[in-house]
């Protein structure tokens, strides 16, 4: 692929920032890394609201990282139920806590290689942690990142990983992390998958695809 115009990213991201500001934000409601991690498991193929009207009751039924490790998986999805793949996600969220609890004392990981380990963590996930948790530059990955990033001629990739290397090499490191929040914010209130509000977008006269759109 072609690597935008250095100019042009500039001036996305700078746009960016001016709307939703420099501020990173965290959508998932915890007071712990073990909770963060937990409800960022959840929120796969979730929505933030949904995860977080089910996280403080299932906090305190399951106040610490050993309640949640020797949970049964029955209790447990009976607690996550209304969120899809509860079944999976009850199985991995017993999983990652044992290995948190017996290799990593309790402690969540603050490396790629060490976060894969867990069960019910991929790279998104991991780079949430990193990102959030650990403030390191990451980049976080998921559809709307994805589909904005291609219509703004970030990327010509497809598949997650190669889309972060892309964005890696893209977009400055002190962006990073901010870029995800930032584009998650427009593809939910304007750049929606099936019927993008192009009109009313503040990249609009930049965006390759606005300009697709029009002609």
């Amino acid at each position: 692929m072609k690597k935008p115009d250095e100019k042009y990213v500039a001036e996305v991201l700078a746009r960016l920032d001016r709307e939703y500001g420099t501020n990173d934000i965290v959508y998932l409601d915890h007071e712990t890394p073990v909770q963060f991690l937990i409800a960022v498991i959840l929120s796969a193929q979730c929505t933030d609201a949904r995860v977080n009207m089910v996280t403080p009751r299932l906090f305190t039924v399951f106040p610490t990282l050993e309640a949640f490790a020797e949970a049964d998986v029955e209790e447990l999805e009976k607690e996550i139920h209304s969120i899809g793949f509860y079944h999976a996600k009850a199985k991995n969220i017993i999983g990652c806590t044992r290995r948190l609890r017996d290799v990593y004392n309790g402690v969540v990981p603050d490396t790629m290689e060490e976060l894969l380990t867990l069960p019910g963590v991929g790279r998104k996930t991991a780079n949430v942690i990193l990102g959030n948790v650990y403030r390191k530059p990451s980049v976080v990955v998921d559809t709307h990142v994805k589909r904005i990033s291609r219509k703004l001629g970030f990327t010509e990739e497809t598949d997650p990983e190669k889309v972060e290397y892309d964005l890696m090499e893209v977009l400055p490191e002190e962006n990073w992390i901010r870029y995800n929040m930032q584009i998650i914010t427009l593809g939910r209130t304007i750049c929606f998958a099936r019927s993008p509000k192009c009109e009313k977008c503040f990249l609009k006269d930049i965006c390759p695809s606005a300009a697709v759109k029009e002609a």
